[in-house]
Formats: structure tokens, C-alpha cells, sequence
């Protein structure tokens, strides 16, 4: 089983979800979360003082899967987040030595 953990911008997070129920991906884990990268973060004013905003407003999605369908998921979530510009995010993959369902005891990809 694999654990993928992609950070992707907060408009995108419907059209991801979407897309990964599409192909099969049963439940997932969301977060709000704040980061920055090479995007650097903005400045703005705010009632006449310049105020330096560098941590940016990012979605943490968090799915645990089968081996087999990894791929499929990864290059999903790439084809719909991407725009092409700083601040599309990242993916990470872990690999997940055992999942347990806590209510049934289910253990493996039964548990997924």
C-alpha cells in the first residue's frame, strides 16, 4: 500500500476529489494547512501599513491505496492541480506497511 500526500492549491481541491472518486479512491483525509515555496508569498496594505504575507493558504490531501493503483492517482492529481505556475504544490509517496480498519478489525487493502 501506498500513502500519497499531495499540498495543492485551495481552488483546485473539488476538481481533485472529484477526479479521484472517479477512478475509484474510496476516502482520503483533508486539511487546511499554510506553507510556502518558491511562490515566496505576497505583500499587501492594510489600512495604510504594508503588511508582508509569507505564509499562503494550501490543501493537504491525504489517501492511503493499493500498489496498483498508484500511478493512476498520482498522474490524476497532477493533471487536474497543475497550472503551471509557482505554487501548484507537491506530492509525496510513503509507503504504508499496514493499514487496520478499527471498527470491523479489517487488516491490508480490506481496510482501505
Amino acid at each position: 500500500m501506498k500513502k500519497i500526500e499531495a499540498i495543492i492549491r485551495p481552488e483546485k481541491m473539488d476538481a481533485v476529489k472529484n477526479a479521484l472518486a472517479d477512478i475509484g479512491v474510496k476516502g482520503m483525509t483533508v486539511s487546511n494547512v499554510l506553507g510556502f515555496g518558491n511562490q515566496k508569498g505576497y505583500t499587501q496594505i492594510y489600512r495604510g501599513q504594508e503588511i508582508e504575507t509569507r505564509l499562503l493558504p494550501k490543501i493537504k490531501l491525504e489517501v492511503v491505496i493499493a500498489n496498483e493503483i498508484a500511478d493512476k492517482v498520482i498522474t490524476t492529481i497532477v493533471n487536474i492541480a497543475k497550472t503551471g505556475k509557482f505554487g501548484d504544490g507537491k506530492i509525496f509517496v510513503f509507503d504504508v506497511a499496514e493499514t487496520i480498519r478499527i471498527r470491523t478489525g479489517e487488516h491490508g487493502n480490506d481496510a482501505v
